[in-house]
């Protein structure tokens, strides 16, 4: 993906998910998504096409094993977040995926009269 087809895909699955709203609270130059006030998604407006979500630990190391655009969180802790660099090895549904599992990772730590879905089903397949 290039960098434009990753914010553009980042972007679109963070505005689908329930309770998302983009804030910029670092200035116009970062495009900030939350749920409930807590972070999920950031996006840089430079120009490098660099997306950074959260993700589990486990999975983020093997994240970046497996693909040579995923590399550790900017400016973030490493164990906790990871950046999407624009290269070859990342698929359109990949970039969803780890969207929704940010988001996810974020609502199961809210009180649960605040979530405004069940992390553990929203976006997993039936069983």
């Amino acid at each position: 993906m290039d960098s434009t087809q990753l914010g553009a895909a980042a972007t679109a699955r963070a505005e689908e998910l329930p309770g998302a709203e983009r804030d910029n609270p670092f200035g116009p130059e970062w495009d900030v998504y939350k749920v409930r006030g807590r972070v999920f998604l950031l996006i840089p407006l430079d120009g490098t096409g660099r997306v950074t979500l959260k993700s589990h630990p486990d999975d983020s190391v093997a994240l970046r094993e497996t693909f040579p655009d995923i590399v550790p969180g900017y400016h973030m802790n490493k164990k906790h977040w990871i950046t999407l660099m624009p290269g070859p090895s990342l698929e359109e549904d990949l970039v969803t995926e780890l969207v929704t599992e940010s988001y996810r990772l974020v609502v199961e730590k809210l009180p649960r009269a605040q979530r405004p879905i069940d992390p553990d089903r929203f976006g997993r397949p039936a069983d």
